[in-house]
C-alpha cells in the first residue's frame, strides 16, 4: 500500500501464507486507514472490485444488517476484516476508486509490486 500526503508517501506491505487474495485486500485497506492518526478525506485506489462493490453498492451493509448473510442466503466471508473496516469507514471519509489491475496504473503497479515481494517472503 502507498499512504500519500502531499509530497510525503509511506508504503506499507504484510503477507501470511495461509490466506486469499480477498483478505488480503480487504486487510490492506485496513491497513491503511489504520495508520491514519486522526480523521482524514482519503481518495483509496484498487483494483479489488470485491473492496469497491461490497461497499458502494451497499453490499456490506445489507450483510451485517441480516446478520453476515449474504442475499444468496449463504454466509458472508471475512466477517471478521469488515467488522474492522466498517468503523474506519466511519471515522475517515472515504472515496473509492477503481482501476483495472496490472493495467499501467503507476501505484497499482508499485503496489502489486509490493505484494509479490511479500508472498515471496511468506512462502518460503
Amino acid at each position: 500500500m502507498v499512504l500519500r500526503f502531499g509530497t510525503v508517501e509511506k508504503e506499507l506491505s504484510g503477507g501470511d501464507s495461509a490466506t486469499t487474495n480477498n483478505r488480503m485486500e480487504l486487510l490492506g485497506v485496513i491497513t491503511g486507514l489504520s495508520a491514519l492518526k486522526e480523521p482524514c478525506r482519503v481518495i483509496l485506489t484498487t483494483d479489488s472490485k470485491y473492496v469497491v462493490d461490497s461497499i458502494t453498492k451497499g453490499w456490506v451493509y445489507g450483510w451485517k444488517k441480516k446478520g453476515w448473510i449474504k442475499s444468496d442466503k449463504k454466509p458472508a466471508l471475512n466477517v471478521d476484516l469488515w467488522e474492522q473496516l466498517l468503523p474506519l469507514l466511519e471515522k475517515h471519509d472515504v472515496t473509492f476508486n477503481w482501476v483495472k489491475g496490472h493495467a499501467g496504473h503507476p501505484e497499482n503497479e508499485r503496489c502489486d509490486r509490493l505484494a509479490v515481494e511479500q508472498r515471496d517472503i511468506h512462502s518460503r
